[in-house]
């Protein structure tokens, strides 16, 4: 695909994964890629089958002049907020990169406060931007990696299928087994359940 904004030298993208499900952390990946890179089919995770997302982000971490992922655990999405979160999340990322970027694109409407460096918010910039696009490959396989580890832990609940999010299947798990440690205690169905006293007990 093409992007309006092409490649320039040590710009960082940057994008998130993992805000609206129940569980677990929210992960964020910053990318700087090299002028000449060559990663066919590259776009919005969110658009790619989880095959092709996973072989993206073997040949991210490749070619990328640098790149990093960090999270926000359950623990600071309930301390702070899922937004807050994030932006500690997509500013963590950027200052994990071996490479300083002269600039930073973040993916949506909102710059994290606590990046100090030059940095622009562009909306639907994983459509737009090779590294934003990049990165939301890297959050996503990230986020899923973590699923796919509690869902050996939990293999009752199903989260190598709906990831975390709110699907109905999720939902009758949860009113069935309980909330876990894991679970984002401040959203609404999970807070609902608990007020039930719908936790989940080791047997």
């Amino acid at each position: 695909m093409s992007f309006d904004l092409g490649v320039l030298p040590a710009h960082a993208g940057v994008d998130e994964a993992g805000r609206g499900p129940l569980v677990g952390s929210v992960y964020a990946a910053a990318v700087i890629l090299p002028a000449n890179y060559d990663l066919p089919g590259l776009t919005d995770s969110k658009k790619l089958s989880e095959k092709k997302r996973d072989e993206l982000a073997i040949q991210i971490k490749q070619q990328a002049t640098a790149w990093s992922v960090a999270a926000a655990d359950v623990s600071e999405i309930h301390q702070y907020n899922i937004l807050f979160a994030t932006m500690r999340a997509m500013a963590r990322a950027v200052m994990n990169l071996h490479t300083v970027p002269s600039k930073v694109w973040i993916d949506g409407n909102r710059i994290p406060a606590d990046l100090t460096l030059p940095a622009e918010a562009v909306v639907k910039g994983d459509l737009k931007i090779a590294a934003v696009s990049a990165a939301s490959i890297l959050a996503k396989t990230a986020r899923d990696a973590e699923m796919y580890a509690l869902h050996q832990q939990y293999p009752q609940y199903g989260f190598d299928r709906h990831k975390g999010y709110g699907t109905a299947a999720h939902l009758a798990a949860l009113r069935q087994f309980g909330v876990l440690p894991q679970h984002r205690q401040d959203f609404a169905p999970v807070k609902a359940l608990l007020l039930q006293g719908k936790c989940f007990v080791e047997i």
